[in-house]
């Protein structure tokens, strides 16, 4: 039987232009002598992800890996290359994306959820399970600028764990709050992660984690990808090479 593929991803490039910090004075006088330098964070990158496969994204910092997440989001747009997800749903957890400071708590799940691609009225229908999981009490009512960033993980993991999507992407974000929430959101989310019908992609820097989820892992280095495949293998040759670095 063919494998099925929730995600493919074909020569991906995406870069941002990096504007050196000056005065618009200082600017303008050297607009024709300093043109803003082009930085290449993903550099022509290709792979592929099974329905229901577990991909774990590990490097070190600035190798492209939330870059990627981003743009498999479409949060950022590529330069050149493609990204298919095959008509899939998809959510993003990645603390502090989305959400509007001025709208409460409870605003701000039927908008995360629409953005999500969910209707109102589906939204709505998981709004109460989705507040009592957070457990922010009457903070729930209040502007989200006055949540401590504790509070703001919370309601952001339980709108992404409870309104379930047919692809997650997780930045770093497995367990989030105190000690209490930490080990209800990590079951959470791994009881998530484990359905069958679910494809994940995780970027971490946690050896344990990617080694207790994922199927596969794909290494990003310097924009590309080093070495993908069985985890322990690559994991393996991940650390001897920071080793020695």
């Amino acid at each position: 039987m063919e494998d099925k593929y929730a995600i493919d991803v074909k020569d991906l490039v995406i870069s941002y232009r990096n504007l050196k910090k000056t005065s618009i004075k200082q600017s303008l006088l050297n607009f024709k002598r300093h043109k803003p330098e082009n930085f290449v964070a993903v550099k022509g990158i290709s792979f592929r992800v099974k329905e229901g496969e577990i991909l774990g994204i590990i490097g070190k910092n600035g190798s492209g890996k939330s870059t990627t997440l981003n743009a498999l989001a479409s949060i950022f747009s590529p330069d050149s290359g493609s990204i298919d997800l095959k008509g899939h749903s998809i959510s993003l957890l990645s603390i502090g994306v989305g959400f509007q400071k001025e709208m409460t708590g409870r605003e701000n799940i039927i908008l995360s959820g629409m953005l999500l691609g969910f209707s109102e009225e589906q939204v709505r229908a998981k709004e109460e399970e989705i507040i009592q999981f957070a457990e922010l009490g009457k903070f729930i009512d209040m502007p989200v600028r006055t949540y401590s960033s504790g509070m703001y993980s919370k309601l952001a993991f339980s709108i992404t764990a409870i309104l379930e999507t047919d692809i997650m992407l997780i930045d770093e974000v497995l367990s989030v709050g105190d000690q209490k929430f930490k080990k209800k959101s990590y079951q959470k989310m791994k009881s998530l992660i484990s359905s069958k019908n679910r494809t994940v992609v995780i970027v971490s820097h946690n050896i344990s984690t990617l080694l207790e989820l994922c199927d596969t892992v794909m290494w990003m280095h310097d924009g590309q990808i080093k070495k993908i495949g069985e985890p322990q293998a690559v994991l393996d040759e991940y650390v001897a090479f920071m080793e020695k670095s």
